[in-house]
């Protein structure tokens, strides 16, 4: 996906900035360009059903502009738990929390939610995409820690997250398939989510989603945790909103929304991907109300 300057200085006045907030602009289904840190203040208390944050690793890295750099551990934790303290005003009693980290930083993360929250688990998914390591294993897994405010009170639809595999061999009772379905495309069973993913593709320059974000998380990914942990209508909140990701797989799957992003140019291609998601709310692995293996579904 790419923008000309006209688009992406139209996308871009599309959003809101703090001083559309503190005159009383309502934050729902919006873009927030602005620092995170000056936004959350401003939001709704107890409004959010289901967070969802893909803060910077600590790792140097450099995001249209800005730059992130390393810290050492104790600064990373602190710098954790300085947005979490934000964030947190804004949750619902009943709310869930999915945070997306690397296997450094998930140290860290793991520690300050089970300090804050009831940590229910933590997922690990595979990722194809990266470069090799001369003098390491490559990283090719990443985290994303699930926790809750509440130990007995929250949403999990685990029906809505079932994974449909092939069945390589299929089993029969009395001449009729155990627990798998026969199709034209093959055998197929629908199985229960694990916490370890290896059906999630990285958005590719071929496919729809694809923009110039570094660390751009796949719309499949966030249709997992949206359509487990919260109902339509329900309001998703994304403060480290990159290109979108969140916001737009929410807009498909019918809730409310909030992102807020610091950079103008991945807050342009936020606002063009909601556009293009009112005439295409396909989810690339997402089809007819289960998660298809990587690269079944084109």
């Amino acid at each position: 996906m790419e923008l000309s300057p006209e688009e992406e200085a139209y996308y871009r006045g599309l959003c809101l900035q703090r001083d559309d907030l503190k005159k009383g602009a309502d934050p729902v289904n919006h873009t927030i360009l602005g620092d995170m840190r000056q936004i959350c203040p401003l939001l709704p208390k107890k409004s959010v059903s289901l967070l969802i944050c893909d803060p910077p690793y600590n790792v140097s890295k450099n995001f249209a502009g800005t730059t992130f750099r390393r810290q050492k551990a104790r600064q990373y934790e602190d710098y954790t738990n300085e947005w979490l303290d934000l964030v947190e005003p804004l949750l619902t009693d009943t709310a869930s929390i999915y945070v997306c980290c690397d296997y450094e930083s998930s140290l860290i993360i793991g520690n300050v939610l089970e300090d804050r929250f009831f940590v229910r688990n933590r997922i690990t998914w595979e990722r194809e995409k990266g470069r090799g390591a001369p003098t390491n294993w490559k990283n090719s897994m990443e985290d994303i820690w699930y926790a809750t405010l509440s130990r007995t009170h929250f949403t999990f639809h685990v029906e809505r997250v079932m994974l449909r595999r092939r069945v390589v061999a299929p089993y029969k009772v009395n001449g009729k398939p155990k627990d798998w379905e026969q199709t034209d495309d093959g055998a197929f069973r629908d199985t229960y989510p694990s916490n370890f993913w290896d059906d999630i593709t990285v958005p590719f320059w071929s496919m729809r989603e694809n923009t110039p974000h570094p660390t751009q998380k796949s719309e499949k990914m966030m249709a997992k945790l949206i359509l487990a942990s919260s109902n339509e209508k329900d309001l998703v909140f994304d403060p480290f909103l990159g290109s979108g990701t969140t916001s737009v797989v929410a807009k498909k799957l019918h809730r409310n929304y909030i992102g807020i992003e610091q950079e103008a140019l991945y807050c342009a291609f936020a606002e063009k991907r909601l556009h293009l998601a009112e005439s295409d709310p396909s989810i690339q692995g997402y089809e007819d109300g289960v998660f298809f293996e990587r690269n079944y579904k084109r």
